[in-house]
């Protein structure tokens, strides 16, 4: 009888268990992280089995569109958004964003390194905890940098990479010497170009808000990337992004390739890149004028207002972001796939460093990178390869198709720039700047 009136009340208990579970739906991008993350959260759903978890996986482009329409109507469709260093200081300040402030006493946010933290924040309160933090580095082919005569410095000019690129392109073979973002949107092309142009002394506007295309920064900052691409680049490239672009070179296709720090791990992965043991790292490109190419970002989890699950949201960003879920894919995955950029305790810990041969340079990438100074000559915004305000969505992918225009010959570089011009001022005046 005992034994029987206990099979029933686990029975019950288990039916309430059931009853009260409740689903949390995540946004994310189709980056590897992001894709590991939803492999390992059985992990999170172990420890946590009133809590299920709904997945929505899409395209950078799409993910932006979605989250932005969701959080700026209040349509509550996500209970936890995959957003970047961009919005967070943007939404927190409209009130779009729940504050990050229940995430434990064991999750250490001062391990958070100072430079990712300081953007995910409004009024030194977190808004959006870091997945994984970026600047950008240049990856390049050691084996095809040696058959060319050519040793990478640490620290490359844009004129070194431009000959680099002529050096290491054998087109009958299928290899171009540089692969870079050729899609159009603002963070696809228009945040390597951004950040490109800050090494070239261009500024999206001046101190007043001006807009600055019309400047010889800029014309020299185009003219120099449809260049090397139109010469060194690989066909179609107007439709690359940073998937694109990672393919390209994990199959050898690539001798350089300019992009995010966190595609180290990737492109040293021997079970996804046919090249894994012949890649070396170097800081992105200067002009000897102050400042290098490289960008910030963070791809972060945050919760939404609307959002009315928010305590069990809570959780799963806590797990998903601490120093255990690194530990986690440091097991399962290797040290070297541990999401990079995010806290000071990664790159003390030998196991990383020893295994991540792009560790150090990821590092000093994002510690270099300075969004309050992005420019050779001032500006009125924040932002390396965005500019913080919220009509910079809009513009930067206006901008965006007119690069990519002029990468296809649809335009000249000069009516691209003019192009850009023209919309840029015309935004800008519709949104009543400078205000």
């Amino acid at each position: 009888m005992l034994k029987k009136l206990s099979l029933v009340i686990a029975s019950a208990l288990v039916i309430t268990t059931a009853a009260q579970a409740e689903t949390i739906t995540i946004a994310t991008v189709n980056n590897g992280d992001m894709i590991a993350m939803k492999e390992l959260s059985s992990d999170f759903e172990k420890k946590n089995p009133g809590i299920d978890l709904k997945w929505v996986t899409l395209e950078e482009n799409i993910l932006r569109q979605r989250v932005t329409t969701d959080v700026a109507t209040g349509g509550g469709q996500y209970d936890v958004m995959t957003i970047g260093t961009y919005e967070v200081p943007i939404w927190g300040n409209q009130g779009w964003l729940e504050e990050l402030d229940g995430l434990g006493a064991d999750y250490d946010v001062e391990d958070l390194l100072p430079a990712i933290r300081s953007g995910l924040s409004v009024d030194n309160k977190l808004y959006a905890a870091p997945f994984y933090g970026e600047s950008s580095m240049v990856m390049y082919r050691t084996d095809l940098m040696a058959q060319a005569g050519l040793e990478m410095p640490k620290a490359p000019t844009w004129k070194f990479i431009r000959e680099a690129a002529e050096a290491m392109t054998d087109k009958d073979a299928g290899v171009y010497g540089i692969c870079l973002r050729g899609k159009a949107g603002w963070g696809e092309n228009i945040a390597l170009l951004t950040s490109m142009s800050n090494s070239f002394g261009a500024r999206w506007f001046d101190e007043n808000w001006k807009p600055q295309f019309d400047s010889k920064a800029w014309k020299d900052t185009l003219e120099y990337y449809v260049d090397v691409m139109e010469k060194y680049g690989p066909p179609g490239s107007s439709a690359n992004g940073f998937n694109e672009n990672l393919a390209l070179f994990q199959t050898g296709k690539c001798g350089i390739w300019i992009d995010a720090t966190v595609a180290g791990g990737f492109v040293t992965n021997e079970k996804d890149s046919e090249v894994a043991d012949k890649v070396g790292f170097a800081l992105a490109p200067d002009n000897g004028l102050g400042k290098r190419g490289n960008w910030l970002w963070a791809w972060t989890l945050a919760i939404p207002s609307s959002s009315k699950k928010s305590d069990a949201a809570m959780k799963f960003i806590s797990w998903a972001t601490s120093k255990e879920y690194s530990a986690l894919v440091g097991e399962k995955k290797g040290w070297a796939n541990v999401p990079p950029g995010t806290r000071a305790s990664l790159y003390e810990n030998p196991e990383y460093m020893n295994s991540a041969p792009f560790a150090q340079i990821t590092l000093d990438s994002i510690n270099s990178a300075d969004p309050k100074n992005p420019t050779v000559e001032p500006v009125p915004y924040v932002g390396v390869q965005f500019v913080a305000i919220p009509e910079f969505q809009g513009i930067g992918t206006a901008v965006g198709q007119q690069f990519s225009a002029a990468l296809t010959g649809r335009m000249t570089v000069d009516q691209a720039l003019q192009s850009s011009q023209r919309l840029v001022e015309r935004a800008m005046r519709k949104a009543r700047y400078p205000k």
